[in-house]
């Protein structure tokens, strides 16, 4: 073998590097290459008296990694132990089946041969470490064992020296542990793609739910949208049950999308008849803000307001216009019936301030002084009261109730007059007297007569209507 410069290397075997820890099969001579018994070239010799290595490749891809944690440490091997290499320069290595004759070493003495064949050894037993390492890190076991099958066929022909009986062994567990592993991985694989499927499944089942119940827009699409992320990363579903699944969620999507854009059409048709109605009821409120019936106008807007609320939202940016316009015109009737009544407010405590001064001035009134002059100021009193107006609110009860203890005043006293001079009563109290005159004289007339019972009897009745005249006399006198 030549390096760049055309140099024969095999002539100088042990220049060959020693592999690093972990590295690569294809990175380093297979000694299962070197089987074939061929020895190092002479000095000079062609590049083709060197048999071509080829490596056991690792299967590509991550499933083929070793385990991130394992690091392949190169075998280092002591081939004095496994064969030797004559003075003539042939080598030997012990097996099972006794020694057989491995190459021919013509680099360098006896010791250096032997340590050439035993990298070589060394470099193929760390190629079994690395399919150990990989078949225990889950590898592709199936690969696995068609390398480990490849090694093993190279032993009994590999120009190594070393413990190739032992090597053979360990190829030989891994090949039958490679059925093993295969099964297992099938059934991980298959457990993984079990849960996969479901989790896909739960989530088909999610989305159709939110597609056919959920009303709330923006937390639904949102989770139809993580649902979306997670699905992407949810691998090794079997190929037709993923399409079906995928199919599920995508009509659920596209469900719930049309929902929801039919929900916002309507909420636009809504919004669009609400900015229509409140336009009317601006137009309404604005006619109304220069009216001067404060009590009447105040009870409208307070109308248009329910009205407003009952329209409902227009677009956002037109509801907020449209609500300071009609407002302005709101405040426009308000400031000037707050204004007005301001006015009248001041009027009032005016109005309240002339009739306690009213009040002052008629408090002397007294009808035990002259009825007829207390009915005269009395209703001299009541025409100014009426002529000044009313007064604040608060006040009413205070001065209506020193203006009605006026009146009453002056009423009790016309009361007890009618009531001492009642015709009607003193006529009824003559009308007794003169039955009594009567029965008293039928009583004088009886006695006469002899008629003693009678008289009795006619006394009897004069006594009764006596005490009814005395009676009715009585009521009239107290009154």
């Amino acid at each position: 073998m030549t390096d760049n410069n055309g140099n024969d290397k095999a002539t100088h075997p042990e220049s060959t590097s020693t592999p690093q820890p972990g590295a690569a099969a294809a990175e380093r001579p297979s000694p299962a290459a070197e089987a074939a018994g061929n020895r190092p070239g002479k000095p000079g010799a062609r590049r083709s008296d060197t048999p071509k290595p080829h490596a056991v490749k690792p299967a590509p891809g991550p499933a083929h990694t070793p385990h991130p944690h394992a690091v392949v440490v190169p075998t280092v091997s002591d081939p004095g132990q496994w064969g030797r290499v004559d003075e003539d320069g042939t080598a030997w290595v012990k097996t099972a089946d006794g020694e057989r004759v491995v190459g021919s070493w013509q680099a360098g003495d006896a010791a250096e041969g032997l340590a050439h064949f035993g990298r070589r050894f060394d470099n193929l037993a760390t190629d079994v470490v690395l399919l150990e390492e990989r078949l225990a890190a889950g590898a592709d076991a199936r690969k696995i064992k068609a390398d480990a099958a490849a090694l093993a066929e190279s032993l009994p022909t590999a120009a190594v020296i070393g413990d190739i009986d032992g090597l053979a062994r360990r190829l030989q567990a891994i090949i039958e542990h490679s059925d093993e592993a295969a099964a297992h991985a099938k059934e991980e694989k298959e457990r993984t793609r079990h849960e996969h499927t479901e989790r896909k499944e739960a989530l088909a089942a999610e989305a159709e739910q939110i597609a056919a119940e959920s009303t709330q827009w923006k937390a639904a699409g949102d989770r139809l949208r993580e649902i979306l992320d997670e699905w992407k990363t949810i691998r090794g579903v079997d190929r037709k049950v993923d399409d079906a699944l995928w199919r599920r969620f995508s009509k659920a999507r596209e469900a719930f999308n049309r929902r929801r854009g039919a929900h916002f059409a309507e909420l636009d048709r809504e919004r669009a008849a609400a900015k229509t109605r409140k336009e009317e009821l601006c137009v309404r409120a604005e006619e109304l803000s220069s009216s001067t019936d404060w009590a009447g106008t105040a009870s409208v807007f307070r109308d248009l307001l329910t009205e407003w609320k009952a329209a409902g939202r227009a677009p956002r940016e037109a509801d907020e216009q449209l609500w300071r316009r009609f407002k302005a015109a709101q405040d426009v009737f308000f400031a000037a019936r707050n204004a007005a009544a301001s006015e009248r407010d001041a009027e009032f405590e005016q109005n309240a301030a002339a009739k306690e001064e009213l009040l002052k001035q008629y408090d002397h009134i007294d009808p035990e002084s002259g009825l007829d002059a207390a009915r005269a100021a009395l209703r001299d009193l009541q025409e100014k009261w009426d002529a000044i107006g009313k007064v604040p609110r608060e006040r009413i009860h205070e001065l209506e109730g020193r203006l009605r203890a006026i009146e009453k005043r002056v009423r009790e006293a016309a009361d007890a007059q009618w009531r001492r001079t009642d015709p009607e009563a003193m006529a009824r109290a003559a009308q007794f007297r003169e039955r009594v005159a009567q029965f008293e004289e039928q009583a004088a007339k009886a006695q006469a007569a002899g008629k003693t019972r009678d008289a009795e009897k006619a006394l009897e009745q004069a006594k009764q209507w006596r005490e009814w005249a005395e009676a009715a006399e009585g009521a009239v006198s107290q009154r």
